[in-house]
């Protein structure tokens, strides 16, 4: 069977470098034992390396070319390639409710969706690696005080440890991408409650960091809307400040503020 044509409609940018799919492949080692499940597999590149390793292991693929690709080329996994979209998916019957390691080389224009998912899953993912746009990544691990500190910050270290590992050029990839990728590591933090309601929280982040130049007296105004706001309320130091220069804790305890002003 001919090579898989990548197909820009889905993000496809196959790495060809066998090198760096092995230090890709290596990343799951952090989380021993666990079944790995991997996104977007493609031609294999990546998934070669996997089954390498003793540990139960199936692979996720939209693209119907590439699934049949896989079937005819990596025979022993046939009874594990799901035809199905990530997005999608019931996480919980992949490995019969048990915790597994997500992996991949995911799609640029979906990374984000793919880790907001993972986050509804954090109790049945305590590893993620892979790779990923470098701005991504950068938002992904930064620190609050850096203009890349944001939304996607900020929720995933909240359950998260995060770790950029490693920069990745454009020309080990077809086709080429356009920017430089980069391969990250998350690791289930001993956090097993944030302290405060945790969709109020996700509104909080999201809402402050839609207008994050302005500060939080300003922004946090779209939660009360047509609601009258007690007098001392915009009048706390916190409310001078702007959301990169809060930490994940300082959110939690925004939210909590929020939340009482809000009589949750």
């Amino acid at each position: 069977m001919k090579l898989v044509r990548p197909k820009k409609n889905l993000g496809q940018h196959f790495l060809i470098d066998l090198s760096i799919a092995k230090r890709i492949a290596d990343t799951v080692d952090a989380c021993p034992e666990m079944p790995v499940l991997e996104v977007g597999p493609g031609m294999g590149v990546l998934t070669q390396y996997l089954m390498e390793k003793p540990r139960p292991m199936k692979v996720v693929e939209i693209d119907t070319e590439s699934v049949e690709y896989l079937n005819e080329h990596f025979p022993r996994l046939r009874e594990n390639i799901l035809g199905e979209d990530f997005l999608r998916m019931d996480l919980t019957k992949v490995f019969d409710g048990k915790q597994f390691v997500l992996t991949g080389n995911y799609p640029y224009d979906i990374s984000s969706q793919i880790f907001f998912k993972m986050l509804d899953n954090k109790d049945l993912i305590p590893c993620c690696t892979g790779m990923i746009q470098r701005e991504v990544a950068q938002r992904m691990a930064s620190a609050p005080g850096n203009k890349a500190y944001g939304i996607l910050s900020v929720l995933i270290q909240a359950w998260y440890d995060v770790e950029y590992l490693f920069t990745v050029d454009e020309n080990v990839f077809n086709p080429p991408p356009k920017v430089k990728s980069a391969v990250i590591r998350m690791t289930r933090n001993e956090v097993t409650d944030l302290g405060c309601d945790e969709q109020l929280f996700k509104r909080v982040v999201k809402t402050v960091f839609n207008q994050r130049r302005k500060m939080l007296r300003v922004s946090l105004k779209q939660l009360f809307a047509g609601r009258e706001v007690s007098p001392d309320f915009y009048q706390q130091d916190v409310m001078t400040r702007r959301p990169e220069q809060l930490s994940v804790a300082e959110f939690v305890d925004l939210t909590n503020l929020v939340a009482a002003e809000l009589n949750f």
